[in-house]
Formats: structure tokens, sequence, C-alpha cells
């Protein structure tokens, strides 16, 4: 009978450790499932440049390209105040008007070349800016100089419009000599010196 017994308590003993042992892999298993299953989008808030929302924004940081300015420029201001603008800023800029050329009856002013960069160091770094400078060109420039061109034409008694246009040169000294070459402009000098002239006229931003 005590035989009987202690067979009978071991095989209970048995059956619930197997019991236990099995409901803990079931558990550790369906926590497994369970985690493995979920496989929504991490969101991470207002913050998207890590996790898998968004992901990485490699541009946050650069310098943003600056906005265009319309060239020809409107502005709601009578003809001879803009013109008059016009001459103060080129003074203002030490931009001389070339009085051989220029029209200021018909609303023409024409600078003198305007040396903007001199060196060897900086000459292709500037001129890079105001000018597209040809890759394969082997040439050493030395200096860079750009002429102003600006057309004010009243559109009717209360608007006008100023239009910009510059010439740009590099000049180059090698063992034939320096001369100076012609070269594309970028629309650099233009732009700034339209947005002077709004800044002048009207104390603020350029408006679309």
């Amino acid at each position: 009978m005590r035989s009987v017994l202690s067979l009978i308590f071991l095989t209970a003993l048995t059956f619930t450790a197997a019991s236990a042992q099995e409901k803990g892999v079931d558990h550790q298993n369906g926590r497994i499932r369970d985690q493995g299953s979920d496989r929504a989008p991490v969101q991470n808030g207002a913050k998207q440049n890590v996790g898998s929302g968004r992901g990485i924004d490699f541009g946050k940081g650069r310098t943003p390209a600056p906005a265009p300015v319309p060239n020809p420029y409107r502005f709601a201001v009578r003809r001879d105040v803009v013109l008059r603008a016009a001459e103060e800023l080129m003074a203002e800029q030490k931009l001389v008007i070339d009085t051989a050329v220029s029209k200021p009856a018909e609303g023409v002013l024409i600078s003198q070349p305007y040396r903007f960069v001199k060196g060897v160091v900086v000459a292709t770094a500037e001129l890079n800016r105001y000018a597209d400078v040809p890759q394969d060109n082997l040439r050493g420039w030395s200096q860079g100089r750009y002429t102003l061109i600006v057309e004010v034409q009243a559109l009717d008694g209360l608007n006008t419009t100023v239009a910009v246009n510059a010439k740009v040169e590099g000049r180059s000294d090698s063992a034939s000599g320096a001369e100076w070459v012609s070269l594309t402009s970028t629309g650099q000098a233009e732009r700034e010196f339209i947005l002077a002239l709004v800044e002048k006229l009207t104390g603020g931003a350029p408006q679309p």
C-alpha cells in the first residue's frame, strides 16, 4: 500500500513539474511571437530623424538656396523716384556711371567696369560666384570685374520696372601677357543690385 501511494505521489510531482515547464515555454514563445508580429512603424512624434519613421534627414543643416528675384523688378513707385534711387545706389556701391554711354533721360544707366576681386588666391572663387567659369579652363585668374547696365522704364504713372544686366570679365595673367576674358553672368551681381534697390525704396524684402 505504501509503495502504491509513493508511486502516485511521484507521478503527480513529475506531471506538475512538466506542466510548469511547458507553461513557461509557452509564455516565452508567446512573448517572442507577440514581439515579432508587431511590425507597425515606429512613431517618433515631432522628432522624425531617427527610428523607422521618416528616416535620416541628410539635408538638415544645409544652407538653402537664395530665393530668385524677378528681373525686371516691378516697383509701385514713379519712374523719376526709382531712377534717382538707382543713381544714388550706384554711387553708394562705388559704381561710377559712365556718362559717355549712359542715357539718363531714357532711363539707361551704365557703370564703368567695377573690379570686385583682385588677387590670385581669391580670384577664382569670387569669379565663380559672379560668372560661369569653364571648368576645363586652365587660365590663372587674378582679377574680376563687372559692368552694370540698369534700365528704368515707366509702365504707367505709378508703376516702374527696373532691369539689370551685368557684363562679367575675368583677367588672366600668363607669360604671353594679361587679358580680360568675357564670361557668362550667373545673375549674382544683378540680384545684389536689385535687392539693395528694393530695400532702399521700400525698406523691406522683395515681394513675389
